[in-house]
């Protein structure tokens, strides 16, 4: 017969003979030192507490790099001379389209919803080419390098979202 339990460190299922009962040995998936029940006992193996300082601090370093993350890519996509505040001319070249395409997918992507606005009053006067260009960037296994951190199912959305306003 064998004791069946879960690693308490990284929660991997363990089977161990009976005769490892009541003793300590390692896990063999992280190898942290854990306790080995007796078989058929009802011994309650007490958990640690969870740290709730440890925690907030996993939080807020979450928190940071992703705001880092942000920060990286604002830097990224907007080049000197670059469109940040008010409206930029446009012109009708494919090339520009994508560009404004891609700025407002990257500001709704970011909730940045007033830039992203500023950029879809460029791109709906551009309605038939616009929407080429969202089919091809929908297609493409490969994503703008502006929009690569971005859920391909978050994305999808975004580009339906902005081709019904278009319709």
């Amino acid at each position: 017969m064998t004791i069946t339990f879960h690693c308490e460190h990284c929660g991997k299922k363990i089977e161990a003979q009976d005769s490892a009962g009541g003793k300590w040995g390692k896990c063999p998936a992280c190898h942290n030192k854990l306790y080995v029940p007796k078989p058929d006992s009802d011994e309650e193996i007490k958990l640690a507490p969870i740290d709730e300082s440890d925690e907030e601090r996993k939080k807020r370093l979450i928190a940071e790099t992703r705001k880092l993350t942000q920060d990286i890519l604002q830097e990224r996509e907007t080049p000197d001379g670059a469109p940040v505040g008010p409206v930029p001319e446009f012109q009708e070249d494919k090339q520009q389209l994508m560009k404004n395409i891609v700025a407002y997918l990257r500001n709704m992507a970011d909730g940045e919803l007033d830039q992203a606005e500023v950029y879809a009053k460029l791109i709906i006067p551009f309605k038939e080419k616009a929407i080429k260009v969202l089919d091809e960037i929908a297609v493409s296994e490969i994503p703008e390098p502006e929009l690569a951190d971005i859920p391909q199912q978050v994305l999808s959305g975004l580009i339906r979202n902005l081709r019904t306003r278009m319709s």
